[in-house]
């Protein structure tokens, strides 16, 4: 088959799922005309009541008794924009634009993780020739919670002996492990109080470089709430700041790349902004060249006529001061990968009610659950609630995936070149279908994407076709029974920082 021909099958495709809005928590839409869609094309679909799409489409004849393969992903996106341009996620579609060489979207993010993994599942259940029983599962919720894989029934994973999921971010990488990862929300009502000062100032921590928190956590970057509120803390040591709201980030699993503080101070504008430049050199001297357009900036508003109690305000920036933002620990049976790390991703005030959403990661379950439990402590210590869900199960590695071993085969004779074989510290729904069947034999591929979860997300159009053939060259391996003699062994995980999957 020609490449132009896979190529634009697979952007048709992924052109239909571009027109439906589908921001994590808003799925319907986009469920139900994958419902409509694939039951149109033959399969034997079920929507369950969380919206998840599971079809099934039968083994051609004489490959009934075959091994059943699952293909994997999830139909909802994280939805961001560029500052000022108008994108409503729950209305808006996205605007694709493509080059000779990219993929990309006008002012928003792509939505290529994972709508093109969705598509080549798509485009593959329409050509597919002389299978085994394939089941096709589309989550919802991955991004924000995994809700999707956490209620789906075990009973759709049981009969199958391999799953390919297709969220990873490379597509020479064969994905074997993945991160196990938490949500944490601190929530506390502040009182407040008439300020006393005189006038009111916005300050924002902006230029900050973000992206998701973990395939980006070891670059050493920045975190825009965090320095923000070092910043605060500098005023307040420098004359009285009362502080009447604190917002920034977009979501738990992307480090944030901006951040807006409301005060009232008697300081002038010039004390004002002295400190602002002394905190944008502190921040060049601890990032250096990986924040080199992370800055402070300021803006007279309208007076706050209520402020934040002193010590309800004091509390807010010590737990966001001693909250661990960034690498954690190191991994030590994989050489350069991270183990363990948290992200605070949001701030928000609301009315009286400020909330902080965080997410650990970490490959190890005991080292997760350390990190919740420190943070129940630093909770108690400050006076905010905290709430705690949605914990992941890590996805360890396996010696013995004969579905590794084969693809990993596959591609070295399809592109003449080695996959690399990694661990990643991001999270992958593999974790929760490995936990509901752990006999399967499952690994994670992807098409390469850049950038993702930022309005800068982009698809290199030319890894659409190898990543096509090898789910193909795979499926029918397997129906055939040309399956390696020996697993994949003893074989050297790489770390990759740069390729992802999550909530991610």
């Amino acid at each position: 088959m020609k490449q132009d021909e896979i190529l634009e099958g697979v952007l048709e495709e992924f052109g239909k799922l571009a027109a439906i809005p589908r921001k994590s928590g808003h799925e319907k839409a986009v469920s139900d005309f994958l419902k409509g869609y694939l039951e149109a094309l033959g399969l034997q679909v079920t929507q369950d009541e969380v919206c998840n799409i599971i079809a099934d489409l039968p083994a051609s004849p004489g490959y009934e008794e075959r091994l059943r393969v699952i293909l994997q992903g999830h139909m909802d996106m994280v939805c961001v924009a560029e500052p000022g341009y108008a994108y409503d996620p729950l209305q808006d579609p996205i605007k694709l634009r493509r080059t000779e060489e990219y993929l990309e979207a006008e002012g928003t993010s792509l939505g290529a993780d994972d709508g093109v993994g969705v598509a080549e599942i798509i485009y593959i259940v329409k050509t597919l020739r002389n299978h085994g029983p394939l089941r096709v599962i589309v989550t919802v919720d991955e991004e924000q919670g995994m809700s999707g894989a956490i209620h789906l029934d075990e009973r759709y994973l049981a009969d199958a002996a391999y799953l390919i999921n297709c969220d990873s971010e490379n597509y020479d990488e064969l994905t074997i492990g993945s991160a196990g990862g938490a949500s944490i929300d601190f929530l506390r009502q502040m009182r407040r109080v008439p300020a006393a000062s005189k006038r009111g100032w916005l300050v924002h921590a902006s230029g900050f470089k973000g992206g998701h928190s973990g395939e980006r956590i070891g670059d050493g970057l920045g975190n825009a709430i965090q320095s923000l509120a070092s910043v605060l803390r500098a005023l307040q040591k420098r004359g009285t700041v009362e502080l009447a709201s604190l917002d920034g980030g977009k979501a738990r699993n992307v480090i944030p790349t901006a951040a807006e503080a409301c005060i009232a101070t008697e300081l002038s504008e010039a004390e004002l902004r002295d400190i602002l430049s002394e905190q944008a050199e502190i921040v060049r001297q601890t990032y250096g060249k990986s924040e080199p357009a992370a800055g402070f900036s300021l803006r007279e508003t309208e007076l706050p006529q209520q402020v934040f109690a002193t010590e309800d305000a004091l509390a807010l920036l010590r737990l966001l001061g001693i909250l661990h933002s960034g690498v954690y620990a190191m991994s030590q049976a994989v050489p350069g990968m991270v183990e363990t790390s948290a992200n605070i991703g949001v701030v928000s005030t609301e009315g009286n009610l400020v909330s902080i959403r965080c997410m650990p990661r970490s490959s190890n379950d005991r080292k997760l659950e350390a990190f919740c439990s420190m943070a129940e402590d630093l909770a108690a210590l400050t006076g905010f609630d905290v709430n705690i869900d949605m914990v992941s199960p890590a996805w360890k590695e396996r010696a013995d995936s004969i579905l590794a071993k084969l693809m990993a085969e596959i591609f070295l004779q399809q592109n003449g070149k080695k996959m690399k074989v990694c661990a990643i510290h991001a999270g992958l729904e593999c974790g929760w279908h490995l936990k509901k069947n752990p006999a399967l034999d499952l690994v994670s591929i992807g098409v390469t994407t850049q950038d993702i979860h930022s309005p800068r997300e982009r698809l290199l159009l030319s890894t659409v076709r190898p990543q096509v053939e090898l789910i193909l060259e795979t499926l029918r391996r397997i129906a055939e029974g040309l399956l390696p003699d020996v697993p994949i062994g003893e074989v050297e995980v790489d770390s990759d920082e740069k390729s992802h999957a999550d909530e991610k």
